[in-house]
């Protein structure tokens, strides 16, 4: 598994020597850009607007727009040092907090901490800590420039570092438009409501869900690339024009019923054929 940090993560006097693993992957099918007509890769070149002329990397600088067409010019050695003066420095656990405390929203990225040399039982001690007290630690680190506030816990016995937004990076729900203040929804609607969620509730088995999209992206690719006879996927079934809150709730109830109806059937029919 390719490390793309290291560094030390620490907690108290306690310091481990550790390196960050991407715990997820990018699935999605990348598709190019053609020429319509002879079918080439389109180039996308970096042009100066005012000069009319390409230009190369090392004529590029970074800057900051602090108003419209105003900029300041960063230079490289500047951001370097910068990067340097807090790359170098241990990642330091803040505080501890519970993980039922921080809302799903405020998550970003996740990556496997495994120990480097010599930090084995230091990282055995802060995993064991983590799972007898329930609780996670919070700490900041820097990653590819940015410094990002991160939560560290255990997952599967390995502990794992989740990045995760600032408060100023997650917009205020109370700009979401239409949102209705109050719930003028009925008991029996409500009821009916939980009626259905009840009947739809499972065990979260994360294997059983799968990317449609992208594996009938990837067949019908296949079936192109091989000159095979590319085959339209069955209809979904058409979305009820139902408006009525209760007629749609009673509707959805009636549509989770059959397949228990037919299991506890079959179930029967498997009985008394042993019976008999």
């Amino acid at each position: 598994m390719h490390t793309i940090w290291k560094g030390s993560i620490s907690f108290g006097l306690v310091n481990i020597p550790i390196k960050l693993h991407a715990a997820t992957e990018d699935k999605d099918v990348k598709l190019r850009n053609l020429h319509k007509d002879c079918k080439s890769p389109i180039k996308y070149e970096k042009v100066c607007p005012a000069c009319d002329v390409e230009i190369k990397n090392e004529d590029i600088v970074k800057a900051y727009e602090y108003t419209k067409g105003k900029f300041v010019v960063l230079d490289e050695a500047d951001l370097e040092n910068l990067k340097r003066e807090n790359e170098d420095k241990a990642v330091e656990i803040i505080d501890f907090v519970k993980m039922e405390q921080i809302d799903p929203i405020f998550y970003d990225r996740s990556y496997y901490m495994s120990p480097g040399d010599g930090g084995g039982k230091a990282y055995s001690l802060l995993r064991k800590a983590l799972e007898e007290s329930e609780k996670v630690g919070l700490a900041k680190i820097i990653i590819r420039s940015k410094e990002q506030l991160a939560v560290i816990r255990v997952y599967e016995n390995t502990l794992v570092m989740e990045t995760i937004h600032y408060p100023d990076e997650v917009r205020s729900a109370a700009d979401v438009p239409n949102v209705p203040a109050e719930n003028k929804v009925t008991k029996k609607e409500i009821d009916t409501a939980i009626l259905l969620i009840d009947q739809l509730t499972t065990n979260f088995e994360p294997e059983k869900y799968t990317d449609d999209y992208r594996t009938a992206l990837l067949e019908l690719i296949e079936a192109k690339r091989t000159g095979k006879e590319v085959v339209t996927p069955a209809e979904k079934e058409p979305v009820s024009n139902v408006t009525d809150l209760m007629a749609a709730l009673q509707a959805s109830i009636d549509r989770t019923k059959p397949k228990k109806t037919a299991t506890r059937k079959k179930r029967a029919a498997t009985k008394t054929k042993k019976e008999a």
